[in-house]
């Protein structure tokens, strides 16, 4: 009997030590897009055959509201993708945790937060889409700039996100309203342009599709649906503005409430591997990460090389500040 207790004892251990270790698991939120979701988390797990990651996904505002509804009682052990204008939120940052993932130092400062609470790889830019075909139709001369925006020439040919109830709005506008010239000018610019709007839109696609098919000369709309215009055949070109392209980022931060923060440090740390950057490269324009390269598809579509040089300089903390004012200021002055 006790040769046989010790025969299973070994054959139990040797059992142990072909099978994986017990999966780890991990629950995240996240504002990405679906497909994004689905390829991230194949690879990271494909890396990390021992983690399991669970995923809801929400869009930016109901996320936000998610997180600060379950502060008492967090449910999930990490955001992941999610807006850093509501990132920074005091409600959503004071959850989360210090942590430096591995390779977060050759972030850019304005990449990652100075106490490591969060990091951005990825993010979306604004963009002025431009239908070449219509403006040489019209005769109209290629803009360079929100100053160039505002000459009557463009009248009714102009489409923009309302930045009340589209990311993309937003960040456009609040490019101009932290710019070097300062608030009440990036006002003034905004009212100098909006004579020649022919409409504020709901969604931050719209206006670069309408571009597009032809409905206008001009979409003020996202980096990544002017680069997929052109991949698809459209005769769209992309201009950005010279006075500092808007921007958002993505941040990835871990619950202080989290129970499984080994796990959540493995997927952060994932999350600047060469691997998760080549993923990115597949969806994303706006990509942090050292090494990150433009695809042909952006630079025939007018995306530059260095996308950093051409970024506004936000001050993300502020503009999650002055949101509520400047959404109400916008109200009154261009509701339609």
């Amino acid at each position: 009997m006790k040769e046989l207790a010790r025969l299973t004892a070994v054959s139990a251990l040797a059992l142990g030590a072909a099978l994986p270790a017990l999966a780890g698991e991990i629950t995240v939120y996240t504002a990405y897009e679906e497909d994004e979701i689905a390829a991230y988390v194949a690879g990271a797990e494909a890396a990390i055959p021992d983690l399991k990651i669970n995923v809801l996904r929400l869009s930016t505002g109901d996320l936000a509201a998610r997180i600060i509804a379950e502060a008492a009682n967090p449910q999930a052990d990490m955001l992941w993708g999610q807006a850093i204008t509501a990132t920074m939120d005091p409600q959503i940052i004071d959850q989360l945790e210090p942590y430096e993932a591995k390779g977060a130092d050759t972030l850019d400062a304005r990449y990652r937060d100075p106490e490591n609470r969060w990091f951005a790889p990825t993010g979306y830019m604004g963009t002025f889409c431009i239908n070449t075909e219509r403006m040489k139709s019209k005769n109209l001369p290629m803009p360079k700039s929100w100053k160039d925006l505002a000459d009557p020439v463009y009248k009714g040919e102009i489409e923009m996100p309302d930045p009340t109830s589209s990311g993309t709005g937003w960040l456009h506008i609040i490019s101009l309203l932290q710019g070097p010239w300062g608030e009440e000018e990036g006002w003034k610019m905004l009212e100098a342009v909006d004579p020649n709007m022919a409409e504020y839109t709901q969604s931050g696609s719209k206006p670069c599709k309408d571009a597009r098919t032809g409905e206008y000369a001009i979409g003020i709309s996202l980096g990544i649906t002017g680069v997929q215009s052109v991949e698809q055949g459209y005769p769209i070109t992309l201009v950005f503005p010279e006075e500092g392209v808007g921007y958002e980022l993505e941040a990835a931060g871990m619950f202080k409430t989290s129970k499984n923060k080994e796990d959540v440090k493995r997927f952060m740390d994932w999350l600047l591997t060469p691997e998760a950057v080549a993923l990115y490269e597949q969806y994303k324009i706006l990509i942090t990460v050292p090494g990150a390269t433009v695809s042909d598809t952006a630079k025939e579509a007018g995306v530059p090389a260095d996308l950093g040089s051409i970024l506004a300089d936000i001050d993300f903390a502020k503009a999650a500040a002055d949101q509520p004012r400047i959404g109400e200021e916008w109200t009154e002055k261009f509701a339609r």
